[in-house]
């Protein structure tokens, strides 16, 4: 960068956007590069934030990486939201006393859902595989529970952590009264 950029000049965005959507995409500088058609080389000097890149060159790349020109050139909104405790929908389970609470769904190009939820150990909730590739993971933050798919059930404490295959029918019991989880739904 040279001492007359800003943070956030054109190039800094440019270079921001095709780091993180090459990683969304979960694709190497080779492969985008193969896509796209440019050199390997310009698209790391591309992703450095240094070159003149042309707008063919970004058209070419945002095809590669399967995302509108406009993600490549226009930095993200990334506004402050908070939702306090009580406030929010809750959705809950006829299965189990269960219920979720939404905190961020998954915005376009972003492949993540948050969600609070709090079990009581009096039933538990069976869930369907969710769509092909999703991966759950969940952090205990109070009191006990069993989760993870039908055949590995894992017993889990405050602060465990656990990740699995969302994509197949796995379960969540509480043995814990007000047990308390934070839930992220990775979708792929």
């Amino acid at each position: 960068m040279t001492e007359n950029e800003q943070p956030g000049a054109p190039l800094d965005i440019i270079a921001a956007a095709l780091r993180r959507e090459r990683g969304r995409a979960g694709l190497t500088l080779s492969e985008v590069a193969r896509r796209a058609g440019v050199a390997k080389s310009t698209l790391s000097q591309l992703e450095a934030g240094n070159g003149n890149p042309s707008v063919e060159t970004l058209w070419a790349l945002g095809v590669a990486l399967d995302v509108p020109f406009s993600r490549l050139v226009d930095p993200p909104n990334r506004p402050i939201q908070v939702i306090r405790a009580d406030e929010g929908l809750r959705v809950r389970s006829e299965q189990a006393d269960f219920d979720a609470r939404l905190l961020s769904s998954c915005p376009p190009g972003a492949r993540r859902d948050v969600y609070t939820v709090t079990l009581q150990p009096d039933g538990v909730r069976m869930a369907e595989g969710h769509l092909p590739g999703t991966v759950e993971h969940l952090v205990v933050a109070a009191g006990a529970l069993r989760a993870g798919p039908v055949d590995q059930v894992v017993e889990l404490g405050r602060g465990d952590y656990l990740s699995f295959p969302g994509d197949v029918p796995h379960l969540y019991e509480a043995t814990a009264i007000d047990t308390s989880i934070v839930l992220v739904m990775e979708h792929v």
